[in-house]
Formats: C-alpha cells, sequence, structure tokens
C-alpha cells in the first residue's frame, strides 16, 4: 500500500509539473501572437489606407502615427499596443499563475511586437506594449518610470531620449521596491531591447535631426 501510495503521489506531482509546463509554454505562444497584432499598421489603414511603414519615421508605434495619421489614432495606437502587452501578462497569471511565466509572456508580447509575425517580422520599438506589461508587473515602478519619462519629455522635448531613459529606469526602480527578482531581469532585458531598437533615433540624435515634440 505504501508502494501505491507513493507511485500516486508521484504520478499526480508529474501531471502537475507536466501541466504547468504545458500552460508556460500556450501563456508565451499566445503572448507572441498578441504582440504580434500591429494596431499602428491597422489603425494606418483603416484612417488613412495607407501603411504607416512607408511614411515619416517608418515605425509602426504611436508616435508616428501621432504626427502622420493624427491624434485620435496616435491614441487608439497606444491603447490597444498598451492592452495587448497587460492581456498576454494576465493571460499567464491565469494559466499558470506563476511569476515566471508572467515575466517570460511580457517578452513573448514584446518580441511578437518587435517582430511581427503577420507583419514580415517589421514591428515597433515596444515602448507602448511595455507599458502594459509592467503596469501588471511592476505598477509602482511603472508609474514612477511614466513621470521620469514625462520629465524628460518637458526638459528636451525628444520622445525616444525619454522613452529610452524610461526604459532604463524602471528595471531599478523595481528593485528598489522590492520586485519580484524575474520581473526585474525581465525589466532589464526589455529595457536593452527597446534602446537597440532605437537604434535610429541615436543616429539621429547624433546627427542633429531627430524630431522634437511640436516640431
Amino acid at each position: 500500500m505504501v508502494l501505491t501510495f507513493l507511485s500516486d503521489s508521484y504520478l499526480r506531482e508529474s501531471a502537475s509539473q507536466i501541466l504547468f509546463f504545458m500552460s508556460v509554454i500556450i501563456s508565451v505562444i499566445a503572448a507572441y501572437l498578441l504582440g504580434s497584432i500591429s494596431f499602428g499598421l491597422i489603425i494606418a489603414r483603416k484612417q488613412k489606407r495607407i501603411d504607416i511603414r512607408e511614411y515619416g519615421s517608418g515605425n509602426i508605434g504611436t508616435t508616428n502615427v501621432f504626427r502622420v495619421v493624427g491624434k485620435t489614432a496616435g491614441i487608439l495606437t497606444l491603447l490597444g499596443d498598451g492592452l495587448k502587452g497587460s492581456g498576454a501578462v494576465l493571460l499567464a497569471q491565469g494559466l499558470a499563475a506563476s511569476a515566471t511565466a508572467m515575466s517570460l509572456a511580457g517578452l513573448a508580447v514584446i518580441l511578437g511586437h518587435m517582430f511581427p509575425v503577420f507583419s514580415h517580422f517589421r514591428g515597433g520599438k515596444g515602448v507602448a506594449t511595455g507599458l502594459g506589461v509592467f503596469l501588471v508587473l511592476m505598477p509602482w515602478a511603472t508609474l514612477l518610470a511614466g513621470a521620469i519619462w514625462l520629465m524628460c519629455c518637458l526638459l528636451w522635448r525628444y520622445v525616444s531620449v525619454a522613452s529610452m531613459t524610461s526604459a532604463l529606469s524602471l528595471p531599478m526602480f523595481g528593485f528598489f521596491l522590492g520586485a519580484g527578482n524575474s520581473f526585474v531581469i525581465v525589466g532589464v532585458v526589455i529595457g536593452l531591447l527597446i534602446i537597440w531598437r532605437h537604434q535610429d533615433n541615436l543616429e539621429r540624435l547624433w546627427q542633429g535631426t531627430e524630431s522634437k515634440i511640436g516640431r
């Protein structure tokens, strides 16, 4: 009987581990596919019948949509990209109830946004989607990073500088506020990805040709 009990316990534990592993895999795949929905591209096509990647900076994100298509389109893009970030993390929380699963889903939705399978892997820079991700993972740190973003915009009037600065500051705020290690680590990874995606902006900043807010 003891052997039977131990065997049944082992099988239940193994089945639980397999179920958890499958939940994480499903969460990550779903997050990537959700991230691959390019709201800026869809909204620009609906409102102006254009491919936003062929106008302005060529980016599908909020700033370029705002400048090329208009204020309403920019706001809708921000909301869509932010909600898909939050949605991916909340889905992982519901399926796997694990900080690791939520962190991996957050990374996957960012990668989906940057390299969307539905748009020939030509995506955005991940700022708005990252905002949605970290409003769930590290809300207080995200609010502080948002304050940094606003301050940088007011001081220097460069959205790109504000975005990169806030992306770097967020994991530091998370660390000092006691966020989970996996959340802070994924914050560092996503922050570096966001800066890497701003290579063109860094070149324009160096050359003095980067557009300022209001220009």
